[in-house]
C-alpha cells in the first residue's frame, strides 16, 4: 500500500508538529542518551515519520507504559508505542508489532523456582510494573501468585529487593541486566509472555490507523527497524517479521 503522507499529516498533526510518547519504562524500546536526548528503535520510528510528512518531531516523555494509555484521551500526543493489549484498545488502536519482545521472571540465585510455570502458586508473590503489558498478562493469567504492583518497570525491582518478594516480572534484557549489575540473582529461562510493541494512535485519531500501518510494515521490510534496534545497544533480532500487504 502507498502511504498518502499529506494525508496522513492532516489526521495526525497538531500545530505543526508530530508528538510521539516515547515510554522510557521500557529501554529496549527507548534510552536516553549522554546529554538526555531521546534515542532508541520507536524514537527512530517517530522521527523518520516525521521526516516524511514534513514535519518537526516533539517527543512527550513518559515512565511508564501505563501512564501513556491513561493520558491518550488528553490530546497530548499523537502517536505512541506500547504492547498490544485488549484492555489498552479502549483507549487506543493499534498496528501490527514491530517488535517482539519476551516476559520472564528474575529471581534470586537460592530461588526454588527454576521455570516460568513454576512461579504461579499459592503464596508467591511477585513484584510488577503498574499498568505495564506483562502487569496486564499476568493479571488475566495468574490463577494463584499475588502480584505486587511498582509504579514503573523499573521501580518493581526495587520493590522485588527491598520487600522480599519471590520475583519481579519484566522485560527479559532489562531483568538480564540487573542481574549482571547485582550478584545473587538470575533471570529464568523461558517466557510466560511474547510481548508485541505495536505503534498506536488514540482512538479518536483511528483514521490514521491503515497508513500507519502500512508505514510499520515498510519500516520492517526495509530493515529500518532491525538496524534502529541494532544502532540502539540492542538485538536487532527483536524485530518483528513483516507481514504480508
Amino acid at each position: 500500500m502507498s502511504i498518502d503522507f499529506d494525508s496522513l499529516r492532516k489526521i495526525l498533526v497538531t500545530q505543526g508538529r508530530l508528538r510521539a510518547a516515547i515510554n522510557y519504562g521500557n529501554p529496549v524500546l527507548a534510552q536516553r542518551g549522554p546529554g538526555g536526548e531521546p534515542r532508541g528503535v520507536s524514537v527512530a520510528l517517530a522521527n523518520e515519520l516525521a521526516d516524511r510528512m514534513g514535519v518537526e518531531l516533539e517527543t512527550v516523555p513518559f515512565e511508564a507504559a501505563g501512564k501513556v494509555v491513561d493520558s491518550a484521551a488528553d490530546g497530548i500526543w499523537d502517536v505512541g508505542f506500547l504492547a498490544i493489549d485488549p484492555k489498552r484498545a479502549e483507549e487506543v488502536s493499534f498496528t501490527s508489532p514491530y517488535v517482539l519482545i519476551e516476559g520472564t521472571y528474575l529471581v534470586r540465585t537460592d530461588s526454588p523456582f527454576n521455570e516460568v510455570g513454576q512461579l504461579d502458586a499459592p503464596g508467591v508473590r511477585i513484584a510488577v510494573g503498574k499498568g505495564a503489558a506483562y502487569d496486564l498478562y499476568l493479571s488475566r493469567a495468574l490463577k494463584h501468585a499475588e502480584l505486587v504492583r511498582g509504579p514503573t518497570s523499573a521501580s518493581a525491582i526495587e520493590l522485588f529487593l527491598e520487600d522480599g518478594l519471590d520475583a519481579a516480572a519484566g522485560v527479559r534484557q532489562p531483568l538480564e541486566a540487573a542481574a549482571i549489575a547485582r550478584p545473587g540473582l538470575r533471570v529464568l529461562p523461558g517466557h510466560f509472555t511474547a510481548i508485541r510493541q505495536s505503534m498506536v494512535v488514540p482512538v479518536q485519531k483511528s483514521a490514521a490507523l491503515t497508513m500507519l500501518q502500512a508505514y510499520v510494515e515498510a519500516m520492517k521490510a526495509s530493515g529500518f527497524v532491525a538496524q534502529a534496534l541494532r544502532e540502539s545497544g540492542q538485538d536487532e533480532n527483536l524485530a518483528a517479521p513483516a507481514e504480508p500487504q
